[in-house]
């Protein structure tokens, strides 16, 4: 398969995937608290993987292990806390609109950190984005409430993904898809997630109950194909596009998100629609060519 169709396959999979993610946190969240179902969705991914990265172990990239590990903490260990964090104020649909602003970071931390390029039409629509993130902060799920801090904990995530994707592309590209996926979750990952869970209380309270093995079932999913497959896919997708390129998998989350959401009864404000169209707007002008390079 060329590259370009690959790509292409790469994203819309995963726009499903990582899509439906915000759905399963709200539904995991119902049965664990935030930081039992950020520390188990790393974990689990990490036993998953644990047979690959075994196998592998000699592959483990070492001269990079700095980057490995910058990679690694911003990319999918912060995040999986914040986000169900934020999720106890804020409605999954939301969660899926805000984490449309990924490629903006990508062009703030490229430009910064990478030295990457960036257009004056990125930047108009790094700004138009931005306004629609505030229409969102200040839109009002509930009577208008004010939901600030948990929109502030989103972005922060969301500027850990691309902290993270740009290391990768940057400095990790020699290893593959598969191997990176299950060093990260395996080897450098597992111990901190299980040390974690171990302070949340889960190992003291957990009870083989139907609430208990149906939050598990929901956190299972999130943390293989959410989690695991995902970052694997991601990775290759890496491999076979510019970073610009791979966060643009955000554009299509919000719309499955926000199915997911109306499926299960939430509701946005007009506002809030308003918001989350501005925001696409924005990362429209993202697309415009020349896509993020090196100098």
């Amino acid at each position: 398969m060329n590259a370009d169709r690959e790509k292409w396959i790469l994203l819309i999979i995963l726009s499903i995937i990582w899509g439906s993610s915000f759905i399963l946190i709200k539904k995991s969240l119902e049965h664990f608290n935030p930081y039992q179902v950020g520390a188990l969705r790393v974990l689990i991914a990490g036993i998953i993987l644990m047979p690959i990265a075994i196998s592998k172990r000699k592959l483990f990239p070492k001269k990079h292990l700095k980057w490995l590990l910058l990679a690694a903490v911003t990319g999918n260990f912060i995040p999986m806390f914040l986000f169900p964090i934020a999720e106890t104020e804020v409605s999954s649909s939301i969660a899926g609109i805000i984490n449309s602003m990924m490629p903006i970071f990508v062009i703030i931390v490229g430009a910064l950190i990478w030295k990457f390029q960036t257009t004056k039409t990125q930047i108009f629509g790094t700004l138009i984005s931005f306004t629609g993130v505030c229409l969102l902060a200040f839109g009002g799920g509930d009577g208008g409430e004010f939901k600030l801090i948990p929109i502030l904990l989103l972005l922060l995530a969301t500027f850990c993904y691309a902290v993270s994707t740009t290391t990768v592309k940057s400095k990790l590209m020699e290893v593959s898809s598969t191997v990176l996926s299950a060093f990260v979750f395996s080897f450098v990952l597992f111990f901190p997630s299980l040390i974690a869970l171990s302070f949340t209380g889960f190992f003291s309270t957990f009870t083989f109950s139907k609430d208990t093995l149906l939050g598990l079932m929901f956190v299972s999913l999130l943390s293989v194909f959410g989690t695991g497959l995902a970052m694997m896919m991601n990775y290759r997708l890496l491999k076979v596009s510019s970073p610009l390129f791979a966060s643009t998998v955000t554009l299509l989350m919000p719309i499955v998100a926000i199915i997911w959401g109306f499926l299960d009864g939430e509701k946005l404000t007009p506002l809030q629609f308003v918001g989350a169209g501005i925001i696409l707007a924005g990362l429209i002008f993202l697309r415009t060519k020349p896509n993020v390079i090196k100098k």
